[in-house]
């Protein structure tokens, strides 16, 4: 049921064999191996039955070779210690819950166990990372992962993701990291998709429109399974670099269609519709391109380019009357994105209590009908019964009525009553 989706190429058998070898290595969590190796073949393909086995892996590896700090690194605390405590994020996390591959039997049976084991694992990242807490977007990272593992080496392979690799940056609730990787997008179609851009400025479409969703979900929220897992192959060992280079192959791949659609309405529709319903041919060659590009010095030399930029922008800042008017205008936005996100909280509820409602409605008329159904059910008895005594009083002789008829009721010697019949 979980590992219910196509593959992306097919991984050949010597290099299945030679993951095989690889996975029963004992205490391989502290051999290291050569790292050409394993890149080399990952390259090649990872069999969908140990996929989540080799990403673990390939964790290993990296916690090996790369020691984080100990100041970067998440807290020390088990997963069945956070799943005994409580969240602040809880409602956020189950109002997404249902949103979280709706369609895939995992998931889609409401509180099934599919649902059941998301929650607890965005429940216990919530806790486990307190300045991120719960983002939208990590509920569809958390899901692949579980479509792979258990619960806890989900939680493991989560907290590599964010802390290890780094994703957690663009989840922090400045989203400064997202606003750069969108800059860095931007700048990487300025550089080698010239018309593609032109097309996409003339248009006002900045990458965030369309692009948001593929970084904060890691792509698994709008394309197919098997595209997404091989994408989550190649992320585990060459990190985040990877989103921008699938997000520019899947754009430079579509260039000429994109440049025909000739109004705002119809690139956004084409990029959020026609782009992810990929052929198999076409993820197949994405995957491929992918692996040749190399864009690490582009992507750092446009990240050292958004600061200069932001610096020069606070050199240049407005005179206070225009920095009062500024403030106050951000503090505006604020409160009315606060009241718009009430408002959807509100909405959300109130369909979960209408929802309720329509249920009890249904409980209410299926008992009602049942109740009407045995009725009827009792007058047929009953009818039945007097016809049977009817035809009973028919059968019995004349003077055998008269004598059921005289039947009387007698007071007894001890005073209770008895009944007495007539010799």
């Amino acid at each position: 049921m979980k590992l219910d989706y196509q593959e992306v190429g097919e991984c050949p058998k010597d290099v299945q064999a030679l993951w095989e070898k690889k996975l029963s290595v004992p205490g391989r969590a502290k051999v290291q191996w050569d790292k050409e190796e394993l890149h080399t073949a990952l390259y090649q393909g990872v069999p969908k039955s140990r996929r989540g086995e080799i990403w673990q892996l390939l964790s290993q590896q990296h916690r090996l070779r790369h020691r984080l700090p100990s100041r970067q690194q998440p807290p020390d605390t088990s997963y069945q210690d956070l799943l005994k405590q409580l969240t602040a994020q809880q409602h956020a996390i189950l109002v997404d819950l249902g949103r979280t591959f709706p369609t895939h039997q995992y998931f889609s049976a409401q509180l099934g166990a599919g649902q059941l084991s998301l929650y607890n694992l965005l429940k216990a990242y919530s806790l486990l990372d307190t300045e991120v807490g719960y983002c939208q977007g990590i509920s569809f990272v958390a899901g692949i992962l579980l479509l792979h593992m258990s619960e806890e080496q989900a939680f493991d392979m989560l907290k590599f993701l964010m802390y290890d690799l780094g994703f957690r940056r663009q989840y922090r609730p400045d989203m400064i990291s997202l606003q750069i990787q969108m800059y860095q997008l931007s700048r990487l179609l300025h550089d080698y998709h010239r018309d593609l851009y032109n097309h996409l400025e003339e248009h006002e479409i900045c990458p965030s429109l369309y692009a948001a969703p593929w970084f904060l979900t890691l792509f698994a929220s709008q394309f197919p399974l098997g595209f997404v897992a091989r994408v989550f192959d190649i992320l585990f060992v060459q990190g985040t670099e990877v989103i921008f280079k699938v997000a520019l192959c899947l754009l430079s791949s579509h260039e000429g269609e994109i440049v025909e659609c000739d109004s705002f309405e119809t690139v956004v529709d084409y990029m959020k519709t026609t782009i992810p319903s990929l052929t198999q041919a076409q993820m197949e060659q994405i995957i491929a391109q992918v692996l040749e590009m190399d864009i690490s010095k582009q992507l750092h030399a446009y990240e050292v380019e958004y600061h200069v930029l932001q610096d020069e922008m606070l050199e240049a800042a407005p005179l206070p009357d225009d920095s009062d008017r500024l403030d106050k205008l951000e503090k505006t936005n604020a409160q009315l994105k606060k009241q718009n996100m009430d408002l959807l909280e509100k909405l959300q509820a109130a369909r979960v209590k209408i929802q309720s409602l329509e249920m009890n409605v249904e409980n209410f008329l299926s008992r009602e009908s049942k109740m009407k159904h045995m009725i009827r059910s009792l007058e047929q008895e009953k009818a039945s019964y007097q016809k049977t005594i009817e035809r009973m009083r028919s059968c019995l002789p004349s003077d055998a009525l008269s004598d059921v008829e005289l039947t009387q009721i007698k007071p007894g010697s001890n005073g209770k009553s008895k009944g007495t019949k007539k010799p």
